[in-house]
């Protein structure tokens, strides 16, 4: 992964500037996640999450043949047994009125990770375990930077929430601690979620998945 001074000081103020506007912005404010993920992202770094993910062999097979999620009928998973993934996946995403996120066609590697992370998130909550609350999603981001490899994107989300309790409320910070830890070591242990083809698991008891994985809940 390219050093800083190799990429440029116009990309350092870059980045810079859209980790200070994130900071600023509201806690959820896509535009600002957007505007830090084109900032960021270049592909040297991009090539490095590849290789790191494509070691495994489910990692590997992912990149082959480039699982897509597809449609999710969420109204007919939540007339699955209460005790399987997609009911769970289908009860989270109904409860909080959100609907499954899709991406267009993916043409090559790089694309095929955005698009995988993307879609897969929310499923990732699910088995994980973490809220969608703040904590939960910093748990969920030390998952990430631990299973995905330290990507700038990643560490940056994190760093933000920190700068965050620095400036505005420093009393969080101890909570902001532990959920960054709790979800580092989460992932550690468990095996890697990547490339998981997680539409043929939906009939599947959320606790075998999880045992499966080796996810063991705080």
């Amino acid at each position: 992964m390219r050093s800083p001074d190799e990429l440029g000081q116009a990309w350092q103020d870059g980045v810079l500037e859209s980790i200070i506007d994130l900071v600023r912005a509201p806690d959820g404010d896509f535009a600002s996640i957007g505007k830090l993920l084109n900032a960021v992202r270049e592909p040297h770094g991009m090539q490095k999450v590849v290789e790191f993910l494509s070691s495994t062999p489910q990692g590997k097979q992912a990149f082959e043949k480039r699982p897509r999620l597809g449609d999710v009928n969420l109204q007919k998973l939540y007339c699955l047994p209460t005790n399987t993934l997609g009911y769970a996946y289908a009860k989270h995403m109904l409860e909080n009125s959100l609907k499954p996120l899709q991406t267009g066609q993916v043409e090559n590697d790089y694309q095929f990770l955005g698009a995988h992370i993307t879609e897969t998130h929310d499923i990732w909550h699910i088995v994980t375990g973490c809220d969608i609350n703040l904590l939960g999603e910093l748990q969920l981001e030390a998952f990430y930077v631990a299973q995905l490899y330290a990507t700038r994107f990643w560490l940056a989300l994190l760093a933000k929430n920190l700068l965050k309790a620095v400036v505005y409320d420093i009393e969080v910070s101890t909570q902001y601690m532990e959920a960054i830890a709790t979800g580092w070591l989460m992932a550690k242990q468990a095996k890697p979620l990547f490339g998981t083809e997680w539409n043929q698991l939906w009939e599947k008891p959320l606790e075998k998945v999880r045992t499966s994985l080796n996810i063991v809940l705080s």
